[in-house]
């Protein structure tokens, strides 16, 4: 029996603790959930992305041998020297390890798998595991005196000759840091390790740059060619700072991609996740309690001592989040947690990792480590954190990761959401909050936030193409027609228009574009596939890219689209050739317009999000897109403003006094066109001559036509000067 929307609302109010919810209906779940998820008493700003999932239950699946879909991926490579395992957190990158590992020890004549992890807390990831239990043929043992992150001590030392003494005993599995590794490197040589394999955890801590030791030794190692290298992360961009690896030395790796799409679709429980950005004025403490809902677990990252939101006392800014939280009543005397009682009557179990205190913030993540307490929901509600609690970190009840001031890296960023996206009973929302301080008066602080505000929208654009399903483009050609697997909508396939299909199993769109240019190098046919994301994340962290597509109003898009990705891809792959780095420009910018297309219709259109749509929101976005346009070309692609649908948001989360000191910032930098502007507008216009027989018109209606005018009149005007002397 339905109850009614009133009763609902009454029992969202309460603590968890007084709700029975056995007896509410099915039908008023959803409504319960918006109530209970979503307090009117909590004004969380606008999402910038907001995801629906099916639900399917496919990711947590098992096959015979007790393997996820992930895992079964990997285990398919396993007889690869070098692998290369890109996979969300959560989806089980340590247990495919395993198994990898143990068919090369068994079967491959690999003598000894070293595992290496980034920090010691890692390393209990790596612990037995009866295997045979589900399925597999072995268990995964580890003696434990060879877990080193078990260990006391420092990564140098002890641990090394403990490396040394396993290198020369018969047992098969050592688990170490990633420092203890580069210290044993250095004392016993690469030579040492021949015959092994090297497994390495959260590989993008690795780094081409010659001053990253252990980025070094896998050169080493690589150029050696004796050892098999299984290397696993969650957040892989080359574009992040600097280099993983070498072009070269990549090029050896297998890659096994499980794509975001994939691993939250197939959840059983988790069906919305939200990302969005939240400004505020003055001191941030003052303001957090505005998106830090007490019902939510929440994982709360304060910003470094060196940031521009830090008060410089983060014990003090730990005390007032506490405090606006409610009525401190003691401490837990055996986890350490903070207890907090709500002006609602519930006691919050709050976990400070912040405290300076070795012994007191030792005892609180030894309480957050206890795998007796796991499954249990009710351990802790609320953790603080500055450096801890990021990659590696497991709480699976964690519903809300809130970040205060900006992230450099977006590798960090993704860590830390990856907090927030795994699958427990119950849990069908999760967000992440980045917290940011608008500009003040002060010019200096204007283009200090202004910084951060553009960092925030990158690393929001980019998670949309992350959380998407991934795209495949083609040329429109009747010939091809429909192509098994896909979905083409009401209606099926029709060899007169563009076609969008949609194949559910495997979280990817085929889109048929007019004027698409086709890749015809193996390494430009490898990008479009694999690496659309690292261009992206390349183009959307272009300073005078994004700061004109955003705050200039009279900004061709073309100009953002063409010129400015176009000489983006020309620096970064350099050794294709013109056609194919047009190739990979169209692929790239097609996959983020189509994307924010989609947003845009899936919240609503111009107006901002609206409800949340069904799990196909984001698809039916794609597709009533392409259907709605009069034809889906590269030209009408080329045609959007990339950062215009960011702007729409940022326009209602910012505050209309800010955004115009942060558009004056902006215009007063502008430059109206450099002589390599010209140049590649005088290419474009000699395109433009070649199809329409004409070279573009300074007095042109279109935007984009009159400013190719403009980039040849400025050439021309740049030779005649010369000319002058």
């Amino acid at each position: 029996m339905s109850i009614s929307k009133k009763r609902l609302a009454e029992l969202a109010a309460l603590p968890d603790e007084a709700i029975d919810t056995a007896d509410i209906a099915e039908a008023d779940e959803a409504f319960f959930r918006a109530a209970k998820l979503r307090p009117a008493k909590a004004p969380a700003g606008v999402p910038s992305v907001a995801v629906t999932y099916a639900r399917t239950g496919q990711s947590t699946r098992a096959n015979a041998l007790g393997m996820r879909p992930m895992q079964e991926r990997a285990y398919e490579r396993r007889g690869e020297q070098y692998l290369l395992i890109k996979s969300p957190p959560a989806s089980g990158k340590s247990r495919a390890l395993m198994f990898i590992a143990l068919d090369k020890l068994h079967n491959q004549d690999i003598r000894q798998a070293i595992i290496v992890v980034p920090e010691k807390s890692i390393g209990a990831s790596f612990h037995d595991e009866p295997l045979t239990k589900y399925g597999f043929w072995a268990d995964w043992t580890v003696v434990p005196k060879w877990n080193l992150c078990d260990a006391p001590g420092a990564d140098n030392g002890g641990k090394v000759n403990s490396v040394g003494a396993f290198l020369e005993s018969a047992d098969k599995v050592l688990v170490c840091t990633h420092a203890t590794f580069r210290f044993a490197v250095d004392k016993f040589g690469v030579e040492a390790f021949d015959g092994r394999l090297i497994a390495v955890d959260e590989f993008h801590h690795v780094s081409a740059n010659p001053d990253n030791k252990l980025g070094q030794h896998l050169g080493e190692f690589i150029a050696r060619d004796k050892v098999h290298i299984v290397a696993m992360t969650g957040s892989y961009f080359r574009g992040d700072a600097e280099a993983v690896l070498s072009p070269t030395d990549e090029a050896k790796f297998e890659p096994v991609t499980y794509t975001y799409y994939e691993q939250l679709n197939g959840y059983e429980y988790l069906k919305e996740l939200d990302i969005g950005y939240y400004f505020y004025s003055g001191a941030y403490a003052d303001d957090i309690i505005k998106v830090l809902d007490p019902d939510e677990k929440t994982i709360v990252h304060i910003p470094s001592v060196n940031a521009r939101e830090s008060t410089k006392d983060k014990i003090k800014e730990v005390e007032h989040i506490i405090e606006s939280l409610g009525e401190w009543q003691g401490t837990d005397p055996k986890t350490g947690f903070q207890l907090v009682k709500t002006p609602a009557g519930r006691v919050l179990r709050i976990a400070d990792l912040v405290d300076d205190d070795a012994a007191r913030r030792d005892r609180v993540s030894a309480a957050l480590k206890d795998s007796a307490q796991k499954n249990n929901r009710d351990h802790v509600d609320i953790i603080i954190a500055l450096g801890m609690a990021k990659e590696g970190f497991d709480w699976v009840w964690c519903e809300h990761a809130l970040t205060v001031g900006y992230r450099s890296s977006l590798t960090e960023i993704i860590q830390i959401i990856g907090r927030a996206t795994r699958d427990a009973p119950g849990k069908t929302r999760a967000r992440f909050t980045n917290l940011i301080a608008e500009p003040d008066a002060s010019p200096e602080n204007v283009n200090e936030a202004v910084n951060d505000t553009l960092k925030a929208i990158a690393a929001s654009l980019l998670m949309e193409q992350v959380l998407a399903p991934r795209f495949e483009f083609k040329p429109k050609n009747s010939a091809i027609g429909a192509v098994e697997g896909f979905s083409y909508g009401e209606g099926g396939y029709d060899p007169a228009k563009c076609n969008v299909g949609f194949n559910e199993g495997t979280g990817q769109f085929q889109i048929e574009i007019k004027g698409l240019v086709t890749p015809k190098s193996e390494e430009a046919q490898r990008i479009c596939q694999q690496d659309l994301n690292e261009v992206i994340a390349a183009f959307v962290q272009d300073k005078p890219a994004i700061e004109r597509g955003l705050f200039d109003p009279e900004v061709v898009p073309a100009e953002l689209t063409q010129l400015r990705l176009g000489k983006i891809i020309k620096d970064r792959y350099p050794e294709l050739d013109e056609g194919d780095q047009e190739a990979v420009r169209q692929h790239a910018i097609a996959a983020l317009n189509l994307t924010q297309m989609a947003k845009k219709v899936a919240l609503g259109g111009a107006d901002g999000p609206g409800e949340a749509g069904p799990n196909t929101a984001f698809i039916d976005g794609v597709r009533k897109y392409a259907m709605d346009v009069r034809e889906l070309d590269i030209d009408l692609i080329d045609s959007i403003n990339p950062f215009g649908e960011a702007y729409a948001i940022l326009a209602k989360t910012m505050s209309e006094e800010s955004l115009k000191q942060v558009q004056a910032a902006i215009s007063a930098k502008r430059v109206s066109m450099t002589a390599d502007e010209a140049r590649d507008l005088a290419k474009r216009a000699l395109k433009f001559k070649q199809e329409r027989g004409r070279l573009p018109s300074i007095t042109a209606a279109d935007a984009w036509e009159k400013r190719m005018a403009e980039g040849v009149a400025f050439l021309a005007r740049m030779k005649a000067e010369a000319a002058r002397g």
